[in-house]
């Protein structure tokens, strides 16, 4: 059974929503046979690389509330993470562009380290000093965190129309599935997820997934086998009668 999450480097919901949906797979019976796949979704798509600013400032000027009300919803968010075993700096820190973590991580799903390199761009994102916007050397660094090659990265980085495509499918692939906002969890195709819901209600979604998850049925004339097809080791050849 595939589970995709939809979320962004940026979004601090989106990183307590992963260790709580973390926390409900691991106690789901059946989550070795569970795979999990990380899709890009911007908060602030079209920002340039350059555009970098504190997190308190972003949020005054996004959404019109005082820096004390933001700095308040820092506070909480802080809280919110604690529960579940994160650290968060409620301060100091920035907010930019997160279109080349997108484009890194879909390289890291090809080579197969994918949530290894989100749970480093989380972590250098919410609980690090060193901002990670802006500096292409601080994500090699992380690249190479996650198991991957330093040289690779820094390729993808400064050709900016790698995985580019990949990166945008992915966010049209979510406006279709009716996701406008993140984390969102769809799973087996089936069921999707909006929000950092508790583990609880996680827990539930793969219950219920699992549950109606159906292998596939195929359709054959009675007595055969199947028809003749090509595989591995070549195609079948239709015998003489």
């Amino acid at each position: 059974m595939r589970v995709e999450i939809w979320s962004d480097i940026a979004c601090p919901w989106c990183y307590v929503g992963k260790a709580r949906f973390e926390k409900a797979l691991q106690a789901f019976p059946h989550r070795d046979d569970v795979e999990v796949v990380h899709r890009s979704f911007e908060l602030d798509p079209g920002r340039a690389k350059d555009d970098i600013q504190p997190v308190v400032r972003m949020l005054t000027e996004k959404y019109g509330m005082s820096e004390a009300q933001a700095q308040a919803g820092e506070e909480n968010l802080g809280t919110q993470a604690a529960a579940e075993g994160l650290d968060y700096r409620t301060r100091d820190r920035d907010h930019g562009s997160t279109f080349d973590m997108h484009r890194l991580l879909h390289l890291a799903k090809e080579r197969g380290r994918q949530d290894e390199l989100i749970q480093a761009l989380y972590r250098a994102n919410f609980a690090e000093e060193r901002s990670v916007f802006g500096d292409d050397e601080r994500l090699v660094g992380l690249a190479v965190s996650a198991g991957l090659d330093a040289d690779e990265a820094r390729r993808v980085l400064a050709d900016p129309s790698a995985y580019a495509d990949a990166v945008r499918a992915d966010e049209r692939e979510a406006a279709e599935l009716g996701a406008n906002g993140v984390p969102f969890f769809v799973l087996d195709r089936t069921y999707g997820v909006s929000g950092a819901q508790p583990a609880e209600v996680f827990g539930q979604a793969l219950e219920q997934a699992w549950a109606n998850h159906s292998p596939l049925k195929l359709i054959q004339r009675p007595g055969q086998d199947g028809a003749e097809a090509c595989g591995p080791d070549g195609c079948a050849v239709p015998h003489q009668h």
